[in-house]
């Protein structure tokens, strides 16, 4: 949904809506697979294709009933960022690697295909500006390592709360404009 609402608007045709819906879907699980070294989740299952295509369809007829979707753009983009965090640190987990590595894959799962949907959007990505984006990912990949292995709660429950906190923290820092801190300093012209 974040991917085709992205593209429409920048006003691209419904063919240029499936590409970067597409892309913005899968982008994050295919580099995460790729750097496994294992095969490609989508190319086996033609399930993630077909949602992918119904909700990009779906996107483009809420679109004409819709206007103002920038609001329904960041629900499902941050909602996402939570769903890919925890499966990307599943793969990890189940992949057997460290759980720190786990939370890598699981950031790069949730924010990589909104890197390529940017960059293809030709806009700076989302991750490198201002607004709390990797962070929140972090946060929610540790958050759900902690619960995973210190507590005995359910493996739903803690999806769960990880995905509200991931989203909670994306919403308080648009909210609020937190920002992570800077380290150097612009002078005039723009020069560090």
């Amino acid at each position: 949904m974040s991917g085709s609402f992205a593209a429409m608007q920048k006003r691209f045709d419904p063919f240029g809506v499936l590409i970067i819906a597409f892309i913005t879907s899968v982008g994050g699980g295919t580099v995460r697979d790729l750097l496994l070294d294992v095969p490609v989740f989508w190319m086996s299952d033609l399930r993630t294709i077909t949602l992918i295509l119904v909700t990009s369809v779906f996107a483009m007829v809420f679109k004409s009933i819709e206007k103002n979707f920038k609001n329904t753009l960041f629900v499902f983009d941050s909602f996402g960022l939570g769903l890919f965090t925890i499966i990307g640190v599943q793969k990890g987990i189940n992949a057997d690697l460290h759980p720190f590595i786990g939370i890598i894959l699981g950031t790069i799962t949730g924010c990589f295909g909104g890197i390529i949907r940017d960059t293809l959007l030709n806009r700076i990505p989302l991750i490198f500006r201002k607004e709390i984006y990797a962070t929140a990912s972090v946060v929610g990949g540790s958050f759900y390592i902690l619960l995973k292995y210190y507590t005995s709660i359910s493996e739903e429950i803690n999806q769960t709360f990880t995905i509200l906190l991931i989203f909670t923290i994306r919403t308080l820092a648009v909210k609020y404009r937190w920002q992570i801190p800077k380290f150097y300093r612009f002078y005039g012209d723009g020069e560090m």
